[in-house]
């Protein structure tokens, strides 16, 4: 089997934005027009394809990324299939509980297109995900949606892109009417004036002539445009022909503004209304002419497990195969299927890879090709590519799958610490069984869901990102499970830290007949920046303690970290530090010693003067501004600090930080609180101390 496409003409690319700004809508048209389906499927009657979950059908929101395959001719190439073109395409949710489908999406794909509400323009949500792929390096263009709502002003959304994402976002098309009298868009680079008609906004009408009460405004954009790119190219060739005053080709200027937007320069601007299905086959032409294929994202970088050496792939079925599992999802007829992108070589279907994470060979029974919950068999895949497998035993998300003769671990992806936890009990003998298989299961999809289990109560604490993301996981238990539960009231993930440094000492000595146990250290603690984590250290010398024995010193010190001194909540940012101890010939042991260890840090930490952490959120409110007052009144009895309030249009924008114990039910409030015309997005900020008399009622347990 040979590659039916070559890498040139592959593009994989994320469609990423702010919840509601109209993402599914645009992957549903570009299904449409791509010939994938023949139906147009519409969010909020349910019907949308890349929204295949019940709960995702009910709520009108996309809880997981879906990925499908789909082919495109540009528009200008009018059907020549000698241009077409394959894009793998990922629609990812918007709803901040579920931002971590964001960051493992963003790891694998080449390039975004990132939606913006033509009403509200850049959202706390839009932010968040700009500086994900910003993290990851992944070359954007914009599409401003919606540009039909009342309300819609697209001026406005480019400045707050420019002011708060990127100063070089640069329009390639602007739009002729807003609101309900919205038309269609001139293109700036061919300077021609396109319509949508038909049933679906499929048939494209290119008006050669500006409509004379736009040509200013087009003039005045294209000249901005053309000034961006040509003072960013950094190509002295091209600063020439612009000083000179000379007239850049329609292909000149394709040329250099892919080559700016591959680069991270600038981003080009689209806009349209999906809904109304006007602009998104230009888009899939923008996605074609300006995002990379895997050949301009060139070479990836790994480590050689074996030498621990930086070695690279480059994307070309030649070389060794290499690719990243970046999600694991349940499936209830195929079982577990391993969402995975091959960066080099090529992967048969019966054939072995090596998971070089975990060290274990995994055999490919079947490569599913996928279309949402619809999927392809196929019997060989490609560098470039998108796929999952069926039946990987041991692979988790972030894993690397490689040729066992050429291991290489690619840079995993990171993700945040839960925020949220409840206590989750079977209802009867049978869902108990059940229960620990379907929070298994589900843990294994999705790396920020945590399970444990209370030492002293037996009760099971699962913790997630926020309560709509633990609501979906109890309903995804009853309805892929069959497992019944009652679910327990929220609780804050509390943390415990130290606010100076202290010593302490470690004995463990213990004699009973025969070879007894002794192990003695001194640590010191001291205080690290919030979000740095734990390090441990040595700075023993001259062999007071051997060095065999330090290791189980460190797991000691780590076990300990997991209960605190003041209400048993895990101990974060500490540096620990051993510097002495002393050690017995005969009955010095591991044990012993890391006994001594956990003694010892839960000493220094008692001494350290240690206080209670609470996660912070940003909370961002859009209410009208009759209702400002007392939403700004609420926010500062919640213990919030308010930190701006901005105009958006005839509405109002308060950002404020809010501890996220006193926001739970909180949607209920601001919508009582301002007939229902108010709403508020919400996302975890930093970690912070609690005030002194809230830690005291913790750690009495008064508070959970």
């Amino acid at each position: 089997m040979s590659r039916a496409y070559p890498l040139e003409k592959v593009r994989d690319i994320g469609i990423i934005a702010h919840i509601d700004a109209g993402k599914t809508t645009v992957s549903e048209r570009v299904l449409f027009y791509t010939g994938v389906s023949h139906k147009i499927g519409e969010v909020h009657e349910g019907a949308a394809v890349m929204d295949w979950m019940e709960q995702e059908r009910e709520r009108g929101i996309t809880i997981t990324a879906a990925a499908t395959t789909c082919f495109w001719i540009p528009t200008y190439q009018k059907g020549n299939k000698e241009f077409e073109h394959r894009i793998n395409l990922i629609d990812t949710p918007g709803h901040v509980d579920f931002t971590v489908e964001v960051e493992r999406s963003l790891r694998v794909l080449d390039g975004g297109v990132v939606v913006f509400d033509g009403v509200a323009g850049v959202e706390p949500q839009s932010e968040t995900v700009w500086h994900q792929a910003d993290k990851y390096k992944v070359p954007r263009i914009c599409f401003i949606n919606k540009l039909d709502r009342t309300g819609a002003r697209w001026e406005k959304d480019i400045a707050s892109i420019r002011e708060r994402l990127n100063p070089k976002a640069v329009p390639t098309q602007i739009p002729v009417g807003e609101e309900e009298n919205f038309a269609g868009v001139i293109d700036l680079l061919t300077e021609k004036f396109i319509t949508f008609s038909g049933d679906h906004g499929e048939v494209l009408t290119i008006i050669q002539e500006i409509p004379d009460a736009e040509k200013e405004r087009a003039k005045k954009y294209r000249e901005e445009m053309i000034d961006i790119i040509a003072s960013e190219s950094a190509d002295d060739a091209v600063m020439e022909k612009y000083l000179a005053g000379e007239v850049f080709s329609v292909a000149e200027l394709k040329v250099i503004i892919r080559r700016l937007t591959i680069a991270g320069t600038i981003n080009p601007v689209l806009c349209g209304t999906a809904l109304k299905n006007k602009g998104v086959q230009l888009v899939l032409d923008a996605v074609i002419d300006y995002l990379p294929s895997p050949l301009d994202r060139g070479s990836v970088t790994g480590i050689d497990p074996n030498t621990e050496q930086e070695i690279t792939r480059s994307p070309n079925d030649a070389e060794p195969f290499s690719a990243l599992a970046f999600k694991i999802a349940t499936d209830p007829f195929v079982g577990s299927l391993a969402f995975f992108r091959i960066y080099s070589g090529t992967l048969t279907k019966g054939s072995y890879v090596y998971n070089s994470t975990k060290g274990e060979k995994e055999r490919i029974s079947r490569i599913l090709r996928l279309h949402a919950n619809q999927r392809e068999e196929v019997d060989q895949i490609f560098a470039g590519e998108i796929a999952a497998a069926v039946g990987l035993k041991g692979t988790t998300t972030g894993d690397t799958l490689c040729d066992e003769d050429n291991p290489i671990i690619l840079e995993r992806i990171t993700f945040p610490e839960p925020v949220i936890s409840i206590r989750i009990e079977p209802k009867t003998k049978a869902d108990q069984e059940k229960m620990g298989l379907a929070l298994r299961r589900l843990g294994e999809e999705d790396p920020t869901f945590r399970i444990r289990v209370d030492q002293e109560t037996a009760e099971t604490i699962i913790s997630g990102m926020g309560e709509l993301h633990l609501e979906i996981i109890v309903d995804r238990m009853f309805r892929e499970f069959g497992v019944s539960a009652n679910v327990g009231t929220p609780q804050v993930a509390y943390r415990e830290t130290i606010r100076k440094m202290a010593e302490a000492e470690g004995k463990y000595i213990k004699q009973s007949g025969g070879r007894g146990q002794y192990g003695h250290v001194r640590l010191r603690v001291e205080p690290r920046e919030r979000g740095a984590g734990f390090e441990f250290e040595s700075e023993l010398k001259g062999g007071v303690v051997p060095q065999e024995f330090v290791p189980a010193v460190e797991k000691g010190v780590k076990e300990a970290l997991d209960k605190g001194v003041l209400a048993g909540y895990p101990i974060k940012d500490v540096r620990a530090i051993i510097y002495d101890g002393s050690y017995h010939e005969v009955d010095s042991s591991e044990a012993a010693f890391k006994i001594a260890g956990s003694m010892a840090f839960q000493e220094c930490v008692r001494r350290a003067d240690p206080v209670i952490l609470e996660p912070i959120m940003k909370v961002v409110a859009i209410t009208p501004p009759q209702f400002m007052g007392d939403v700004t009144g609420d926010l500062n009895s919640k213990r919030g600090k308010i930190e701006s309030i901005d105009d958006r249009g005839n509405i109002k924008v308060i950002t404020a930080m809010v501890p996220l114990a006193k926001m739970f039910g909180y949607s209920t409030q601001i919508r009582s609180m301002t007939e229902g015309r108010a709403s508020f997005s919400m996302e975890f900020s930093h970690y912070d101390e609690v005030p002194k008399n809230i830690a005291e009622d913790i750690i009495a347990g008064k508070i959970k």
